[in-house]
């Protein structure tokens, strides 16, 4: 059956793979687990439950929006596609961060964290390549694309605030994309207008530079207090991009204005 087929035979195949990811997942834990075991069975069992609770979220947003696997122009893609396989590791990378955040910081897990969440920030940069060079942008690409850029900027500074590595007011960014949210669904709730948010030439720059500060925060390379001293200039921007857009769907300020 071709991809544009609007048929069951897709969103079954679909449903297949969705139970190959689940079962990938679960091996991904189980290394996990083994791996960290070797090490100290306390840090194991602090570690599982957090990934696992993380990745049964992961696992369920993708199921709820398999529809939504579709190109532009409606068309239905059998298979999930090497960009959003990508983009799923990605999402496993994360889970393992959150898993450290009943961790305590011992030299023999400190560089852990950082490593995952960069080798998940760099993979955030390939899933979009694959994507645009084989020409499979899907919908569902998009979505997973922006949930778990939101959950990495969740998980990775609550660790790095419970490690001591970032100030608690980092937690700002974490929660900034949920009140954007809330705000703008709260307008629409109570019958006021909500416009369209225009394409920004800044938003994906510094979602990047956060990610690769968040990173090098993580890494036991720089003193806690040099990080914390920087975080507050690393967050501004972002901050004020986030309170600029609620401005612009709101009606308050016109999208091309500065």
């Amino acid at each position: 059956m071709s991809e544009g087929g609007g048929t069951l035979a897709p969103t079954v195949r679909l449903r297949r793979q969705w139970l190959l990811v689940a079962a990938c997942a679960a091996v991904g834990v189980a290394l996990g687990w083994d791996a960290l075991r070797e090490l100290d069975m306390a840090i194991a069992r602090r570690w599982v439950l957090p990934t696992t609770a993380v990745l049964g979220f992961e696992l369920w947003f993708l199921t709820r929006h398999l529809d939504r696997n579709r190109t532009a122009e409606g068309r239905l893609c059998e298979t999930l596609g090497p960009a959003n396989a990508v983009t799923l590791v990605r999402g496993g990378l994360y889970a393992a961060v959150a898993g450290f955040v009943l961790v305590p910081p011992t030299p023999a897990v400190a560089w852990l964290p950082g490593v995952c969440y960069g080798a998940g920030a760099a993979l955030d940069w390939i899933d979009g390549r694959i994507a645009t060079t084989i020409g499979r942008e899907t919908r569902l690409g998009a979505t997973l694309d922006l949930a778990f850029d939101t959950l990495g900027f969740l998980v990775a500074p609550l660790v790095g605030v419970v490690w001591g590595r970032l100030p608690v007011w980092y937690l700002a960014l974490s929660f900034a994309r949920y009140a954007f949210k809330a705000a703008r669904a709260g307008r629409r709730y109570r019958g006021r207008p909500v416009y369209d948010l225009p394409e920004s030439r800044v938003r994906r720059p510094l979602a990047a530079g956060q990610m690769a500060f968040i990173t090098l925060a993580l890494l036991p390379v720089l003193p806690a207090s040099m990080v914390h001293a920087a975080a507050t200039l690393a967050l501004a921007p972002s901050l004020a991009v986030f309170v600029r857009d609620y401005l612009v769907v709101s009606g308050r300020l016109r999208a091309d204005e500065p």
